[in-house]
């Protein structure tokens, strides 16, 4: 971006006090590439920031560079000033005290940041060591009032406890505990709720905004959610291929974006254009005629595990149907019942009670060699197309290899085959010799939906399937599949904790707690018009892109309008 067309740094002052981090001319550059070019922003003390855009923008690469975390190889030019100090130029002996200890960082994935094989104390102890207290005792003491700030209910449970036997949630909470322990005053959270349900989401994001308020801490929020960035910053950046597309106050970006790309970024949230597809997904409801016999029929479904010894209700009782052509969500928090109803609706479980019908026909009680014929015709897409294809085939053959196995047509058919499908999710010949690894995260999907669709099933499982993607290549996807619903009559079964993306997806919805369906029904009365209190806290949660002037008065509003929804 030429610096006559680059904004102000005007645009972004939030105070005529001087910033807390003031931000300009910032380039980063891998070897001869420069991926961030010339970004300026200010952010205020106690005020809040959102970076945001998709994968490959800069937003991440920006955080890196402020916290002076980027790779080897990378170079960042320009002016990093944090409480008047370049830190850019500063030698590394002199910025390690200021990292941890004035600047906090929240990485993305809490499971990749603490060590697996080390308890949760033992790794505060070490942030504790930060605060300079020389007390062990005290220094523990502190640990365990920070976990009790952030909501973590037995903070020496939490202490003496391995990673893995903490849910996501709390994980996310215990590393927002290990940055604010040190008091800093300017945290850097990198996409905090991008792995959780969506009520953990809200739970984080309240805490992050209780926090800010209460030691004045200073929030460089990125995320590629504009739903969230504008309940929850004063300042937005907008960032495509590493360049300000846009910035300023939230409110101005958010009620009247100037650019093209903020507009589709606006147009692709789901929470913020909930009948953006109503006129594709309609379609279906017409197909599905009255008096047919539904395409999926669940009665009565329930599945036991035998943990350590106790017996665990995966799922209870479950019953719902699903016309042809039409699409049936579940959803709920993690622990529902979600996943194990689908495992039994594919066969790979079996139930303790109850009955499946796929066409009419039952499931139970049929042989192997009879299962692959209903399984041919019920087909999955899984949640992550970065870990669901084998990255040593080409594309051409992940996507024919169903065809192979059950020795459908002749080589030339499924030659054809194989084209037809990649033709039907809008992805070009070229990309057929390919391995997955060379595709983006919005191809590799297609590729997985182009796998499952190769057979002509008449149902097909949507496992999370834009869990993994930025929210336009989401968008992308959700049009692919509502395209190919309206053009074959497929039917689909929809798992997602994205109640947003659901309502516009899917026809019907059933609303999973604890392994038992707590209430279900056409999305639009499910919705509008919640019975359960545990539906109105799922939509509750969903950011709504409500623009006020504090967050956690924003999050005030939200629950005011929903109630008043549900009144």
């Amino acid at each position: 971006m030429a610096s006559q067309d680059r904004l102000t740094p005007t645009v972004l002052h939030q105070s005529t006090t001087a910033p807390l981090l003031r931000v300009r001319d910032l380039s980063v550059s891998y070897g001869r590439q420069e991926v961030v070019h010339e970004i300026d922003f200010d952010l205020g003390r106690g005020r809040s920031l959102a970076l945001i855009g998709e994968s490959g923008s800069g937003k991440s690469t920006i955080a890196r560079a402020v916290l002076r975390l980027l790779p080897g190889g990378a170079t960042a030019s320009g002016q990093v000033e944090f409480e008047g100090q370049d830190i850019l130029t500063l030698p590394e002996r002199r910025f390690r005290p200021l990292r941890g200890r004035a600047i906090g960082f929240v990485p993305q994935d809490p499971s990749n940041a603490l060590n697996p094989v080390r308890t949760i104390g033992v790794q505060a102890m070490e942030a504790a060591a930060l605060t300079d207290e020389p007390n062990a005792a005290i220094r523990k003491a502190l640990v365990l009032e920070t976990f009790a700030q952030v909501g973590l209910d037995n903070p020496q449970r939490v202490y003496e406890s391995y990673p893995h036997q903490l849910s996501g949630g709390m994980l996310q909470r215990v590393l927002i505990g290990l940055a604010v322990l040190p008091r800093p005053v300017l945290l850097v959270a990198d996409e905090p709720t991008s792995a959780l349900d969506v009520t953990i989401q809200k739970r984080i994001l309240d805490l992050l905004s209780r926090l800010q308020q209460d030691l004045n801490i200073s929030l460089l929020l990125i995320t590629h959610d504009l739903a969230i960035a504008a309940e929850r910053t004063d300042t937005l950046v907008v960032l495509q291929n590493g360049s300000v597309q846009e910035a300023g106050r939230t409110e101005a970006v958010f009620r009247s974006p100037s650019s093209a790309y903020a507009r589709k970024l606006h147009a692709d949230v789901p929470a913020l254009n909930p009948d953006r597809y109503a006129k594709l997904r309609d379609p279906g409801l017409r197909l599905a005629k009255a008096g047919d016999a539904p395409k999926i029929a669940v009665s009565g479904l329930t599945k036991r595990f035998t943990v350590d010894g106790n017996i665990l209700t995966a799922v209870d009782d479950v019953s719902f149907s699903v016309p042809g052509g039409t699409t049936h969500a579940l959803v709920g928090e993690s622990g529902s019942g979600k996943t194990t109803t689908i495992r039994l609706l594919l066969g790979l479980e079996e139930p303790d009670t109850g009955e499946i019908l796929v066409a009419s026909e039952r499931l139970a009680g049929r042989s192997h060699q009879s299962l692959r014929a209903v399984w041919r015709h019920l087909q999955l897409v899984y949640q992550n197309p970065f870990t669901s294809l084998d990255p040593t085939w080409s594309v051409e053959k992940l996507v024919r290899e169903p065809l192979d196995r059950f020795k459908i047509g002749t080589q030339k058919d499924r030659t054809e085959q194989v084209r037809e499908a990649f033709a039907n999710v809008g992805l070009a010949d070229h990309l057929l010799t390919r391995k997955a690894g060379a595709l983006s995260g919005g191809q590799r999907q297609r590729v997985a939906i182009a796998r499952a669709l190769v057979l002509k099933p008449d149902v097909i499982v949507l496992d999370e399937p834009t869990s993994a993607l930025d929210v336009s290549v989401q968008a992308d996807i959700v049009e692919v599949l509502l395209s190919l619903q309206a053009r074959f009559g497929l039917t689909y079964i929809f798992v997602s904790h994205d109640l947003a993306l659901v309502r516009q997806l899917s026809h019907t919805v059933s609303v999973m707690k604890r392994g038992s369906v707590v209430e279900q029904g056409s999305v639009a009365d499910i919705f509008d018009s919640p019975r359960h209190a545990y539906t109105a806290s799922l939509l509750e949660s969903i950011p709504s892109g409500i623009v006020g002037p504090e967050p956690l008065t924003r999050t005030k509003q939200i629950r005011a309008l929903r109630k008043e929804k549900i009144a």
